[in-house]
């Protein structure tokens, strides 16, 4: 099989994460994060809501990686988000950094938060 190496054109790649972290453009950051706009930011999670909020008009698609597995948001969240303009997504944090990926690859105007996964057996 071919591959070809995938090219970002602008903005943050997500290149890697393991437990408590991501690799971000090449930086390891601990915790939580906001990938957005060709920035990183330390995200608290869903009561953080105002970083996410501040996005609308600005991206079309918000990624919202739950950690290992797929969890709703809290309080009506994503009906808030959806309201302000924002196509909100929930996935596994491991498959919303994949899928940031490819929609920054294809220029697309794209913005991930990210839950970090936890430790092994944590």
């Amino acid at each position: 099989m071919k591959l070809t190496e995938m090219t970002i054109p602008e903005g943050l790649p997500i290149d890697g994460y393991g437990p408590g972290f991501f690799r971000i453009g090449g930086e390891v950051r601990e915790g939580g994060a906001l990938v957005a706009l060709g920035r990183v930011e330390r995200w608290a999670g869903p009561e953080d809501e105002a970083p996410l909020m501040a996005l609308a008009g600005r991206v079309d698609i918000l990624l919202i990686g739950t950690g290992p597995t797929l969890v709703p948001l809290p309080n009506r969240l994503q009906s808030r988000l959806e309201a302000a303009g924002l196509g909100v997504e929930l996935m596994s944090s491991p498959s919303a950094a994949r899928s940031y990926n490819v929609l920054l690859a294809e220029g697309r105007r794209v913005a991930v938060a990210l839950f970090p996964m936890p430790a092994p057996g944590a």
